[in-house]
């Protein structure tokens, strides 16, 4: 696609932020719904630039006083002006594709900050790896991790078994991940047997 502007994502091209919203948006939800019960009044929160990460910012008002740290636009338009929130938007270039803002800037202020937990997302998981396929998202999500106490991964079951230009980290790092029911089985037993933390969230319905 000219210009790396695709619709659908690819080992190579990210998917559009607004297009990546739309999809699995179900278990997106029962995602976001779980891993805030990982979140207690007073602490320091990041979230990161991605669609599935970014669904949190809708239930945080039940746990104010909070602060939020984040590059993603969609959170910031959120939780701006929300009282008990105290809202900290890493500055940088803005990207349009992942609707958040990266680069020297968002960088140096993450390396000057610390949280108590952070929730990521990754465009791609393969065996015991997450991946990502720009490399600026990817230093600008390990520096998210660098600064966080405790660092969660929020990621649909479409994510597995795909595999991106840039290794982002092994999941080991994770504190545990979250997916939906809809992954099957075996994935779930080879994650479990390489000493991955997994929280299957099922379908509640």
């Amino acid at each position: 696609v000219r210009g790396g502007a695709s619709i659908q994502s690819s080992g190579l091209f990210e998917s559009d932020f607004r297009y990546r919203q739309k999809q699995a948006g179900d278990e997106k939800r029962r995602l976001a719904i779980a891993a805030v019960a990982m979140i207690e009044p007073g602490q320091t929160v990041i979230i990161d630039d991605g669609s599935t990460a970014g669904g949190i910012a809708a239930h945080l008002a039940e746990l104010r006083p909070l602060t939020v740290i984040t590059n993603n636009l969609a959170v910031i338009q959120e939780l701006s002006g929300l009282s008990g929130i105290t809202l900290i938007a890493l500055g940088g270039q803005y990207n349009k594709k992942f609707h958040g803002f990266f680069g020297l800037i968002a960088e140096e202020t993450l390396r000057s900050l610390r949280a108590d937990v952070a929730f990521l997302s990754s465009s791609a998981i393969y065996g015991a790896a997450a991946f990502h396929q720009d490399q600026e998202v990817v230093q600008t999500k390990r520096l998210m991790m660098a600064a966080a106490a405790r660092k969660y991964l929020l990621v649909d079951h479409g994510k597995f078994g795909r595999t991106a230009l840039h290794f982002l980290t092994d999941l080991r790092a994770f504190n545990t991940i979250f997916t939906g029911g809809e992954l099957e089985p075996p994935a779930r037993e080879e994650l479990e047997a390489a000493g991955i933390s997994l929280t299957v969230v099922d379908n509640r319905d």
